[in-house]
């Protein structure tokens, strides 16, 4: 699975919200069989799949199309996960993952799955996921609101209740080599909100974020991408690299920081990373 940076989610039912998928720059779009859609629509919702599908494939849609199921416990999981398969879709979202024995399940089906920890028991049992063998777990990512339901706490503008979870998943992804997706934010108009809990999940770790409204694409492919700055700023440190090699000094000063390896190595990162982005 490509790396994602934005995740766009619509549910499986608003057939006229899915096929406006191509308009926007997200790295992958997200049609939704969980708890977008009623239960009483559900069988409906996957139903209808097959020519959504075709339409958007029609149309050379550019980022990756995946279909988030119901959760393993659910009695539409089955089915949900068979409809991924026969429609080819590039991965599968597993939610409320929290044990080996429901990715295995998953796995079996043999498509990439993205699995989403958003219970107590998942937060705990993450590490045992990350690491699980065959599994086909290309990433995880977290998720708050269910979370923060399930331990009964209280959310707060500043999440630092859900911190030391969000902080564990993303230890946990990239020790075993995976793809970290960050929280959703549920206050669809305030941009700034976004941003700046977008700004916290790529400190923390995250390589993007799960987004349930266009307007937030932009931003977090934004968030998520090197600056311009960032890109100018690598370049000139491993120039200034190779001028200390050639001089036969290992660690060197730049901008009045010393500099080692993992400094480099962020360094290279971002230029690996591609084009800058335009925030």
């Amino acid at each position: 699975m490509r790396p994602i940076r934005t995740l766009l989610f619509a549910p499986a039912n608003r057939h006229e919200l899915i096929a406006k998928f191509p308009r926007y720059p997200a790295d992958a779009y997200a049609i939704d069989l969980e708890d977008g859609v009623p239960e009483a629509d559900k069988k409906s919702a996957r139903a209808g799949l097959p020519g959504i599908v075709e339409s958007l494939r029609k149309q050379d849609l550019k980022g990756q199309l995946l279909l988030r199921t119901n959760a393993s416990r659910s009695r539409n999981a089955e089915a949900d996960l068979s409809a991924a398969v026969q429609l080819r879709m590039d991965g599968a979202i597993m939610p409320k993952l929290e044990t080996t024995a429901e990715l295995r399940q998953f796995g079996s089906a043999g498509i990439p799955i993205i699995g989403v920890i958003e219970t107590a028991r998942g937060v705990v049992n993450v590490e045992a996921l990350a690491a699980a063998q065959g599994s086909h777990l290309s990433g995880l990512a977290f998720g708050a609101e269910d979370f923060i339901t399930d331990v009964r706490g209280r959310r707060t503008a500043e999440g630092l209740e859900v911190l030391y979870a969000r902080s564990r998943v993303v230890l946990a992804a990239r020790a075993y080599g995976l793809q970290a997706l960050d929280l959703v934010f549920v206050n669809i108009r305030d941009d700034e909100g976004f941003r700046r809990d977008a700004e916290v999940g790529r400190q923390l770790g995250y390589g993007g974020k799960m987004c349930i409204v266009p307007r937030q694409v932009e931003i977090a492919n934004a968030v998520f991408s090197p600056s311009a700055e960032e890109i100018e700023n690598a370049r000139a440190l491993l120039q200034a690299y190779d001028s200390a090699q050639a001089s036969g000094r290992g660690v060197f000063e730049f901008n009045g920081a010393m500099v080692d390896e993992p400094i480099l190595k962020r360094a290279r990162e971002i230029l690996e990373t591609g084009l800058p982005s335009t925030r």
